[in-house]
């Protein structure tokens, strides 16, 4: 007896229409077409999931570097002051202080260059 896998294939096929909601034209209606674009995208998000991490590291670099570009002090030698004064503040925390409370972030600056002279 020939097995036809219905029921299955209508599961399968749902799953990837529903995941090809907000899509266009045949690419949201049509199965192979769903398939194709709802493959894709997963591609997509996989790769820009780990791109996001370095995107925002270089963002936090960047801000950082102005910040402490603005005290007199180019960024490679702030990471360097805080290395070797054993400070464990990360680029994220460093920019979100460098944005968010500058006085702090330049007595920190102030505080790291007093130790290093």
């Amino acid at each position: 007896m020939r097995v036809k896998g219905g029921l299955a294939a209508k599961k399968r096929h749902k799953k990837i229409l529903k995941m090809a909601k907000g899509f266009q034209a045949g690419r949201r209606i049509l199965y192979r077409s769903a398939r194709e674009g709802v493959e894709k995208g997963l591609c997509y998000a996989y790769r820009d999931r780990k791109a996001r991490k370095r995107e925002m590291r270089s963002l936090w670099i960047i801000r950082v570097g102005a910040a402490a570009r603005s005290l007199g002090l180019s960024y490679s030698r702030l990471i360097d002051l805080l290395k070797k004064s054993n400070v464990e503040l990360d680029r994220r925390s460093l920019s979100e202080l460098a944005a968010r409370e500058p006085e702090n972030f330049a007595n920190l600056v102030k505080n790291l260059q007093s130790q290093a002279a």
